[in-house]
C-alpha cells in the first residue's frame, strides 16, 4: 500500500503520526465571490508554512486535506506550503455539498464524473503534478433525510472511481441515517462499505456510530479541540467504539487550519497541535495502551488513505 502525498508516494514506514481531516485553504465565503481563484501561493505560505512547521515539531508527519471542488480547492497551494515545509499533504479529489456543488459538476453526467475523478486519481490533479489520495463527497447539513440528486449522482460516481483505483470515499455528513443511505449506495453501485469513511460522525447519535462501524465502515470523529464538545465525550465514543471491537475503524482529528482566501489574511488560523499537545495525554489518562493509541494515529489513517 502507498500513500500519495505532495511528497510523492509514501509506505507505511516513512510515516508516523498522521491527521487525516485538516485544512490547509479553504474558501468559506460567498461562492459568487469565489475568492480561492485570486489567492496567491506565497502569501499562504507565508501563513500556513509555520503553522505546518509547529504541527512537525509535535510530532506530526503528515496530513490531509479535506477541501474539495465547491469552497475553493487548490491543489497548487497545498503543494506550495508542502514543498516549503518539506511536510506531506494528501489531497482529494471530490465534491461539496448543496448548495455549493460547481455548475459543471450539475451538468456533468455520471460516466463523465467517474472519468473525471478516476483522472485525478491516477493522472494527477490539473499541472500540480499531485496524485489525488481520496474523494471527498459531501451531504448537505440542513437535509436529515437523504442526498438530493445531484448529491447521489456525485457519490454513484465516486464509488465507480472508487472500484477502478481503491480510493477511500469520505464523506462530511452530519446525519446517521443519510450515512446508511450512502453505504446502501456505495454497495449497490459495487463498491465496499469498509473503504468509506464517515466525516464528522461526531455530529450524529452515538447509537450510528457502531452501525456504521458493523457496516465496516472508518468512524471519524474530527472535531478535537472545537468549543461544542468536550474532549471527555470524545474519550468516552473511542471506549465505545473500541469496546465493541472497532479499534481499527477509528479516525481522530481536528478539522483545524486554515488560510481562507475570503477573510483578511486569510483569517485567524487554529493551530494543528491540540490533539498532540491536548488530546493525547487525555488518552494516555484515561488508560489507552500506547499499541491502541499507535493504532489510532499512525495505522488507522493510513489504512484508511492508502490504495
Amino acid at each position: 500500500m502507498e500513500l500519495h502525498t505532495t511528497r510523492g508516494s509514501l509506505d507505511r514506514g516513512d510515516l508516523g503520526l498522521i491527521l487525516p481531516h485538516e485544512h490547509v485553504f479553504v474558501d468559506l465565503g460567498p461562492a459568487e465571490e469565489a475568492n480561492w481563484r485570486d489567492a496567491d501561493p506565497e502569501a499562504v505560505v507565508e501563513v500556513m508554512a509555520p503553522e505546518v512547521e509547529r504541527a512537525r515539531d509535535a510530532g506530526v508527519t503528515a496530513l490531509v486535506e479535506a477541501t474539495p471542488e465547491g469552497v475553493g480547492r487548490r491543489v497548487d497551494v497545498d503543494l506550495a506550503v508542502s514543498e516549503a515545509t518539506d511536510f506531506p499533504v494528501v489531497v482529494p479529489t471530490g465534491i461539496y455539498q448543496e448548495p455549493s456543488i460547481p455548475q459543471w459538476a450539475r451538468d456533468a453526467s455520471e460516466d463523465e464524473l467517474t472519468e473525471w475523478l478516476v483522472g485525478e486519481l491516477t493522472d494527477g490533479v490539473g499541472d500540480t503534478g499531485v496524485t489525488a489520495a481520496w474523494i471527498k463527497v459531501s451531504t448537505d447539513d440542513d437535509d436529515p433525510t437523504g442526498l438530493s440528486p445531484d448529491e447521489e449522482t456525485i457519490l454513484r460516481a465516486a464509488a465507480r472511481a472508487g472500484d477502478r483505483t481503491g480510493a477511500a470515499i469520505g464523506s462530511h455528513t452530519l446525519h446517521g441515517e443519510v450515512v446508511n443511505r450512502q453505504l446502501d449506495v456505495i454497495e449497490e453501485v459495487g463498491y465496499s462499505a469498509e473503504r468509506f469513511i464517515w466525516i464528522h460522525a461526531q455530529a450524529a447519535d452515538e447509537r450510528y456510530h457502531r452501525e456504521v462501524a458493523e457496516r465496516g465502515a472508518y468512524v471519524e470523529l474530527d472535531w478535537i479541540g472545537g468549543d461544542d464538545q468536550a474532549d471527555a465525550d470524545y474519550v468516552d465514543w473511542i471506549r465505545g467504539l473500541r469496546d465493541a471491537g472497532h479499534t481499527e475503524q477509528i479516525l481522530l482529528s481536528q478539522d483545524r487550519g486554515w488560510y481562507d482566501p475570503s477573510e483578511p489574511g486569510g483569517g485567524e488560523q487554529r493551530p494543528y497541535t491540540y490533539f498532540t499537545d491536548e488530546f493525547l495525554p487525555r488518552l494516555r489518562e484515561a488508560d489507552f495502551e500506547e499499541r491502541t493509541i499507535r493504532r489510532l494515529t499512525h495505522d488507522n489513517p493510513f489504512d484508511a488513505y492508502a490504495r
